[in-house]
């Protein structure tokens, strides 16, 4: 009997000392191959990152890579871990149970952030807009100065910096003024309403030559009588502008009605304002 119990004791001994040996050897294993494959996810990023600088791309590539990797990086870790862990006899069953309540947890601590990351994902996917483009969202117009993971900045007409956060401009009417190819000059010159026929006549010349002479103007533009106004006459030119950016816009825009100012004062045309004529009914009593 005693010669069977302390054959029992060598036997439980071996195992025990093969279990150690084993878990070990396992977790040493476990941890080159996680080095390994954390190495080969670096490299993997690193390329992704130059890639896309090369081709200047706009996704705010300091903040999605780093994310990326992360991201990668712990589900190689879980799947190690969790498949030795199983390997070695212990239920995951308690794991994964304690994974899914800090998961459910983090979500809602995080569900405007992750909004943002879709956000950015979307925005970044259909290529609506790049850092300098000039855009319109909403009542907000002006630069794009930056484009992060979370939110862009815009320089705003008032040379404020707005944040706005990605989920909110993933969802708004965004117009992305800089990728038009050319610039839309819609004005109405109003007369006065003792002008001339041949004065009106003269006025729609002088438009056209105005534009003609301007070399940053398209010669696709019309010049027309366009309405009869409470207090003027007035004609509509339609035309554009040889740009993409708004600041040359405003300044060609701004040349072609200071020669067309200038020309119609030197010809006598007028200018009408805002005006009311009041007629008053003669009492013959």
């Amino acid at each position: 009997m005693i010669d069977e119990i302390v054959s029992f004791a060598d036997k439980l001994d071996k195992i025990f000392a093969a279990f150690k040996i084993n878990l070990i050897a396992g977790t040493i294993i476990n941890l080159i191959i996680i080095i390994v494959l954390f190495k080969l996810t670096d490299i993997f990023t690193n390329k992704l990152k130059e890639k896309f600088k090369s081709n200047n791309s706009p996704l705010p590539i300091d903040h999605i890579v780093p994310l990326i990797s992360k991201i990668v990086k712990f589900l190689i870790a879980f799947i190690l871990i969790a498949s030795f862990l199983q390997s070695q006899g212990y239920s995951l069953t308690s794991l994964i149970a304690g994974f899914g309540i800090t998961g459910l947890a983090v979500s809602f601590a995080a569900q405007q952030t992750i909004s943002s990351i879709f956000g950015t994902i979307a925005l970044l996917g259909d290529k609506v807009y790049k850092i300098g483009d000039y855009v319109k969202i909403n009542d907000l117009e002006g630069t794009v100065e930056a484009i992060s993971i979370r939110s862009t900045k815009i320089r705003s007409l008032d040379n404020f910096v707005v944040t706005v956060p990605n989920d909110m401009v993933a969802n708004s009417i965004i117009s992305n003024v800089s990728g038009a190819k050319k610039r839309r000059i819609d004005v109405i010159f109003g007369l006065t309403y003792d002008t001339t026929d041949e004065k009106l006549k003269r006025a729609i010349e002088i438009i056209n030559e105005a534009a003609v002479a301007n070399h940053d103007i398209h010669k696709d533009f019309n010049t027309f009588m366009h309405e009869l106004d409470s207090s003027s006459i007035n004609i509509r030119f339609i035309g554009y502008a040889k740009t993409r950016s708004y600041d040359t816009f405003v300044k060609i825009k701004g040349a072609f009605l200071l020669d067309v100012t200038s020309r119609f004062r030197k010809e006598g045309i007028d200018f009408a304002f805002p005006s009311q004529t009041v007629y008053m009914a003669k009492n013959e009593n």
